[in-house]
């Protein structure tokens, strides 16, 4: 009997363990596809597809040659893009890409990255999101920062924003509209 005393005493402490985990994503998205009468109606844009890792890199063309002739990936030219203060290597993996960062004239955001990590490493992730706007108001009512008052144009040719690290858990996170 003992030893079914002790057994229970520990499910009831691991059921209690497991409530307590799982009580932080009860406020989150729900990931169940059946739609509830108790909820809220959601927000007017909606979450895509990861489209970018963005790593930056002390040595574009090194970083190239790796991912070109060590790994076989496709990689484009060197892009400048002087607005953003850096120069991008487009790296296709077929199902997401990732995208080479390095540092282009002296007020480049990739500088002080790059002097903190020597040698180098994941600065960003790129997701698409269906309306970029709703996005930022949605957010914004949410006590999310943005590091810039509204969208700018990306590498892709497409509106972009990116999400302040600190309310991201540490993640600099880019919304690409898709």
């Amino acid at each position: 009997m003992k030893g079914i005393v002790k057994v229970a005493s520990l499910a009831a402490g691991a059921t209690g363990l497991f409530t307590r985990v799982q009580a932080p994503f009860a406020t989150g998205r729900s990931f169940s596809t059946s739609q509830s009468l108790h909820h809220a109606p959601g927000p007017v844009w909606n979450l895509g597809r990861l489209n970018h890792v963005a790593i930056a890199v002390p040595d574009l063309e090194k970083a190239s040659s790796f991912y070109r002739d060590v790994l076989g990936a496709q990689v484009s030219e060197a892009v400048p893009l002087p607005e953003h203060g850096v120069s991008v290597v487009f790296v296709n993996l077929g199902n997401t890409k990732m995208e080479l960062l390095h540092p282009l004239g002296s007020d480049s955001p990739i500088t002080g990255f790059l002097q903190k990590n020597k040698a180098g490493g994941m600065h960003h992730v790129c997701i698409e999101v269906d309306n970029i706007n709703a996005a930022v108001m949605d957010l914004k009512k949410k006590k999310i920062r943005s590091l810039s008052d509204e969208a700018k144009i990306g590498a892709h040719g497409k509106p972009v924003i990116f999400l302040h690290p600190k309310d991201c858990g540490g993640v600099l996170v880019e919304l690409e509209q898709a």
